[in-house]
């Protein structure tokens, strides 16, 4: 509701200048007169316009946006005429002149047309409710005061006004307006906010509470202060004491919330149906508590879900009944057992649990990011090469036979020199522990000779004589700016031989090197250009839907310009590479399978509503779709489980050019048609570069 005080800023005054003058439109027959802010016409001749400040919730703050408003409400009641109307019944003409004057005033941004004509609606409604309140009823007994209307508002003509006080005086009016008095007594948490609103007080409290989260709770409690910071309503002081405990509580880590089910909601009841508290207008709780959006279901789909359920019941009372057959036959049997065999104990017939499942542990640490992938569940075609690089993990593999065979030498030459009065089953016995006893690692394995990389030859020598026998782990701790998040992980002594040996690798392999990386943008001064999407927290297992698109969105609105994100994800048995060019809408696909291929539905819907939050979030409408590029030019792998080193490939390759020319690099027109052929596997050297990287980083994290 417009303040009294703001409805006469057309003709107050202040510091002996009038704040609005009134003068005739060159193309108005009618000669109105329209009002305008003198400060903004001066700028407006000299082509100034201010920059209107969105928050994160698409919601106008800063100084611009509240002169914007008190312009918009001085055009609302001097541009559209004082008439008992609704605003959808005022001719187009008029909303399209305010909407003109606010946009050669201020820079509104994309989609500020409807905001502003929606504003300049609620203030006009307020002037008509101001003009009634305080300038008709009052006056009802003194008719002859009614005649003219106030010298306040010159702009109003007579015509108008004595259209206008009569609509206010008839009945059907005093029963709507005795209708909407009744539900104004109803409110009971009256808020003090000026023009700013709160989102200009969510500004103004981030910038005098530093590093304290401002949810709506704090919010509704500071907009029902007075300027001394006292709450004068002794109902509202009661609930914003009861929010105070509840914060407490949630800070002690005694109260937990979830979704809608915060602070406020907890103090106050359940929202109003498609209302937010404590935020402002025109907030939906799917856009605030980021809740799915209802979808139609069609008919075909409704009836194919009331199938699957039958079905389901069906398979549910089968399964019961052979359950009860099965236990029938299981006493039946029991029974004559008891008979046929004295003393007989059923509980001969339960399986027997090894001590670590009976107490219920794990017999191995489990790092929650080193989930393997491999592409074994996908056709994948084989691609030979012929040179000696394409060799070398089948000259691994034939290096290690070797080391074993000859080991196995010596010990038999050390089985001769034995004792003779050993019988055979006791020397078999003794052979057969000694080589268990070597199986299990505890001699020191050469890795001179294996055709990898010094440097991962050096961290497997670390793991023979450090971190297996000691039963140790090495820890990383990946910095805020790699992930925007403090991430902690660990690497098993598994995760390296299985990289060692060119098996398949999981995402803490790929988060690794993703530090790794990071360390090259910073040398290059890269780092405004390119940014890491964690892919532990958003690959196939890591979550809901709902859980990983928000931990995208919120990646991506840290982007800066042109920035792009780079995301390892897994569907599942399978890495690829998704590229985010949030500013563009454009998502690019990067998959090392042969034969042009698809994302999985489930990456495209998270990808597609983290853009859309994030579009949200610098209050722009976006595309109905985002743009998804497939680029069918990358290298293909020769066989199964190369995904993940060609994924960190990948990456290397785009941050290694400064001009992050990667869309022509990996286009197919670039890759394979100038070529002449189908594209080609990384030479096993590229990927031997990558895993020397690696394994170098890892390096400097060893005791």
């Amino acid at each position: 509701m417009v303040s009294q005080d703001q409805s006469k800023d057309s003709g107050s005054k202040k510091n002996g200048e009038p704040t609005s003058t009134t003068t005739i439109s060159e193309d108005s027959k009618s000669g109105r007169g329209m009002s305008t802010m003198p400060r903004v016409v001066k700028r407006k001749l000299q082509k100034i316009k201010p920059v209107v400040e969105y928050n994160k919730r698409g919601k106008g703050c800063g100084p611009a946006h509240t002169e914007m408003q008190s312009y918009i409400g001085v055009l609302a009641r001097s541009r559209v005429p004082l008439v008992d109307k609704k605003w959808a019944e005022i001719p187009k003409d008029i909303k399209e002149q305010i909407w003109e004057a606010v946009d050669m005033a201020f820079v509104v941004g994309q989609g500020g047309k409807t905001s502003v004509l929606s504003s300049a609606a609620k203030k006009w409604k307020d002037f008509k409710s101001t003009l009634t309140r305080h300038y008709i009823l009052p006056y009802i007994k003194e008719r002859e005061k009614l005649s003219q209307p106030r010298e306040v508002y010159k702009f109003i003509e007579k015509a108008e006004w004595d259209a206008f006080v009569p609509s206010r005086l008839s009945k059907e009016f005093e029963s709507v307006h005795s209708q909407h008095s009744q539900i104004r007594e109803k409110l009971e948490y009256n808020h003090r906010l000026s023009q700013k609103g709160y989102a200009g007080l969510e500004d103004q409290l981030e910038e005098t509470m530093p590093g304290v989260e401002i949810d709506r709770s704090t919010l509704w409690k500071k907009s029902r202060q007075d300027k001394h910071g006292n709450i004068p309503d002794p109902k509202v002081a009661e609930k914003a004491k009861l929010i105070d405990e509840l914060q407490k509580q949630v800070a002690e880590g005694s109260l937990s919330l979830t979704g809608s089910n915060d602070v406020l909601t907890l103090a106050l009841g359940p929202e109003h149906p498609g209302r937010v508290r404590g935020v402002g207008a025109g907030i939906s709780p799917g856009q605030f508590f980021n809740l799915p959006r209802p979808q139609r279901i069609k008919f075909a789909d409704q009836l194919k879900e009331s199938v699957r359920i039958v079905l389901l019941e069906e398979t549910k009372k089968m399964e019961a009944r052979t359950k009860q057959l099965v236990e029938a036959e299981r006493e039946h049997l029991l029974s004559q057992l008891s008979h046929l065999i004295p003393n007989f104990d059923p509980s001969m017939l339960k399986p027997k649990t090894s001590p670590c499942q009976s107490q219920g542990l794990e017999q191995s640490p489990k790092n929650p990011m080193s989930d393997k992938a491999s592409c074994s569940g996908a056709e994948v075609k084989s691609l030979h090469l012929e040179d000696d690089t394409a060799r070398n993990g089948e000259q691994q593999e034939e290096t290690i036979i070797k080391m074993k065979r000859r080991k196995k030498k010596k010990k038999e030459k050390k089985d001769e020199g034995k004792k003779e009065d050993k019988n055979d089953e006791e020397k078999k016995e003794e052979k057969q522990d000694e080589e268990k006893h070597d199986e299990e690692g505890n001699e020191v394995v050469d890795y001179s000779n294996v055709e990898v990389p010094s440097s991962l030859q050096s961290l497997c020598r670390y793991v023979e004589t450090t971190l297996k026998p000691q039963g140790k782990i090495m820890t990383f701790n990946i910095e805020k700016e790699v992930f925007c998040a403090d991430r902690s992980t660990f690497v098993l002594h598994e995760d390296i031989t299985q990289f060692a040996g060119m098996e398949e690798i999981g995402a803490t392999v790929v988060a690794v090197y993703m530090r790794c990386l990071y360390d090259r943008l910073r040398e290059a001064n890269m780092c405004s250009m390119v940014g890491f999407i964690d892919p532990a927290q958003v690959s196939a297992n890591a979550g809901s839907l709902t859980d990983r698109s928000q931990i995208v969105a919120s990646r991506l609105q840290k982007t800066d310009g042109e920035q792009i994100f780079m995301m390892p994800y897994n569907p599942g048995r399978h890495w690829v590479l998704l590229i985010v060019r949030a500013k563009r809408e454009t998502v690019y696909f990067l998959d090392s399978l042969p034969r042009n291929r698809v994302v999985d539905e489930e990456g495209k819907n998270i990808v597609n509503s983290a853009l859309k939050i994030y579009n949200s979030h610098i209050g722009r409408p976006g595309r109905k779709a985002p743009i998804w590029k497939t680029l069918p030019g990358t290298p293909k792998q020769p066989s199964s489980v190369e995904c993940g080193y060609y994924v960190m490939r990948f990456m290397r390759d785009i941050i290694m050019d400064p001009s992050l020319e990667f869309e022509k690099k990996f286009s197919e027109t670039f890759y394979v048609f100038a070529k002449g052929k189908e594209q080609a596997p990384y030479p096993q050297a590229a990927i031997d570069e990558v895993r020397k990287e690696w394994a170098e980083f890892v390096c400097l994290h060893m005791e």
